[in-house]
């Protein structure tokens, strides 16, 4: 695919809506990858109006300690999204997966011209050397994404509605973060479909590698809680940005507003494909746990 825009090679295949669908079929890997490819918004960063902040406003956004990590993993994720893909041999579900490495390449622009624009100092970028085990960084990256989007749908809501940002900076990443929810769905889909047609004695080590994944991402999470420096910092930019935001909002009411716009945001697709559950149904459990959350101030309703 080429870097700049996304390829049309693959002839469109369409499925009746209410045809019922077969986890791990040929209609299932269809219907995920057409999800993708024909919810693609063709917006273009390099025109995106950043609108003028006042000095207030500018100060809060310049002193997130967010930049430096979301654009690295964003550069991460373009790499290793497009590195699984050049190892896919089915036409419809490569051109899906370079869809999504070229939208995670997107978003990464989008950071850098934001930067840019405000004049926020970001380090040097590195390299992104491509993955050794492709197969195990596009686990990594999409289970990563199903972890941040959840939290950033809230936290994305929650700043729209406190009017901590202007309302023009914030919907500036409405595509952004409608990106996040397709990727999620498709992410999911892929792994379901791949694990069921895997030869039987491949299915155990695939779903061993997939708990590997995510005894690294909470690992890797914890680290970055505790503070420890050294801690590995790939995809955590949204757990490092909500220690602040700075608003007044209790753990179990931003989990609650997490739920939500998860749900209402992944609302919209096919009913046949499958959801991210995990971190979904742990922050249900969790909840059950905490003090029940007041009803949203003013502000936030």
């Amino acid at each position: 695919m080429d870097a700049s825009s996304p390829s049309s090679a693959v002839p469109r295949i369409a499925l009746d809506a209410a045809t019922p669908i077969r986890l791990g079929s040929d209609q299932h890997k269809t219907l995920f990858s057409r999800m993708l490819l024909d919810t693609f918004n063709p917006y273009k960063p390099a025109i995106i109006d950043w609108p003028e902040l006042d000095p207030d406003a500018r100060q809060r956004l310049v002193s997130l300690p967010i930049w430096d990590i979301a654009v690295q993993t964003e550069g991460k994720a373009s790499r290793r999204v497009m590195s699984y893909a050049a190892t896919i041999t089915d036409p419809l579900l490569r051109q899906a997966t370079e869809l999504n490495g070229f939208e995670e390449a997107r978003h990464k622009t989008v950071l850098a011209n934001l930067v840019a624009a405000y004049g926020i100092a970001l380090a040097p970028e590195p390299e992104y050397p491509a993955p050794r085990d492709p197969e195990w960084a596009f686990l990594v990256t999409g289970y990563s994404e199903c972890i941040d989007s959840f939290f950033a749908f809230g936290l994305f809501a929650v700043a729209k509605r406190s009017g901590y940002f202007p309302p023009e900076l914030v919907d500036t990443f409405e595509p952004v973060m409608q990106e996040e929810g397709r990727h999620i769905t498709f992410f999911v889909n892929w792994a379901a479909w791949h694990r069921r047609n895997l030869p039987w004695w491949r299915r155990a080590l695939f779903q061993a590698k997939i708990l590997a994944v995510w005894c690294f991402l909470v690992w890797e999470r914890i680290g970055i809680a505790r503070g420890i420096g050294d801690a590995p910092q790939d995809n955590n930019f949204t757990v490092t940005g909500s220690k602040s935001v700075g608003i007044d909002i209790s753990p179990a009411e931003l989990m609650t507003i997490c739920l939500e716009e998860n749900d209402r945001r992944l609302a919209g697709y096919d009913r046949r494909l499958l959801r991210p559950t995990f971190v979904p149904a742990m922050t249900r459990l969790a909840l059950r746990f905490m003090r029940k959350p007041a009803q949203p101030k003013a502000p936030l309703g």
